[in-house]
């Protein structure tokens, strides 16, 4: 992501209403967009435009189930890493493709991992390969059982869109 970032100085309900449409149908062209939306194609456009330079909308790309393509096991995996040692332990992070985000934390780990496995061996053979760093002091896994809230973000925008109006 490019560190120039324009600074979105305003979301509204249009641009709430905008990226729904292109979550329920990412394939729709422009002109059906402003069709539904009930604007010109160029405000869309404009807007669209504006939302992707601002860093609001970061992808277009299709979202992919990890169990449709033999990753069934999905864990949580805490890190707690030795002093200093971040980089080299990011890098052997994004040398798994299974290693799907990492964030780093607040509290006695340094970092939470969200992984996906084959299964449960398959997820011992993560870690190991995780603690293989001396980057890396110790980790934690917690396997997801079953999810309640996908990931998702049209809550958010919807209520980000609402509040700009009400201010």
């Amino acid at each position: 992501m490019s560190s120039l970032l324009v600074t979105l100085t305003r979301f509204d309900e249009l641009d709430s209403r905008l990226i729904a449409v292109l979550r329920a149908n990412p394939r729709v062209g422009l002109l059906e967009v402003a069709r539904q939306l009930g604007v010109a194609r160029g405000t869309v456009q404009a807007r669209l435009a504006r939302l992707e330079a601002s860093g609001v909308i970061t992808g277009h790309g299709p979202e992919i189930d990890p169990a449709a393509l033999g990753y069934s096991v999905s864990a949580f995996v805490l890190i707690e890493l030795a002093q200093g040692r971040l980089s080299e332990a990011v890098k052997v992070m994004e040398a798994m493709p299974e290693v799907l985000e990492a964030d780093g934390v607040s509290g006695p780990q340094d970092l939470i991992c969200r992984v996906v496995a084959r299964d449960t061996e398959h997820l011992q053979q993560l870690v190991n390969q995780l603690l293989s760093t001396p980057a890396i002091r110790r980790c934690t896994s917690y396997i997801v059982l079953s999810r309640q809230v996908p990931p998702r973000t049209g809550p958010l925008v919807a209520a980000a869109g609402g509040a700009a109006r009400r201010d």
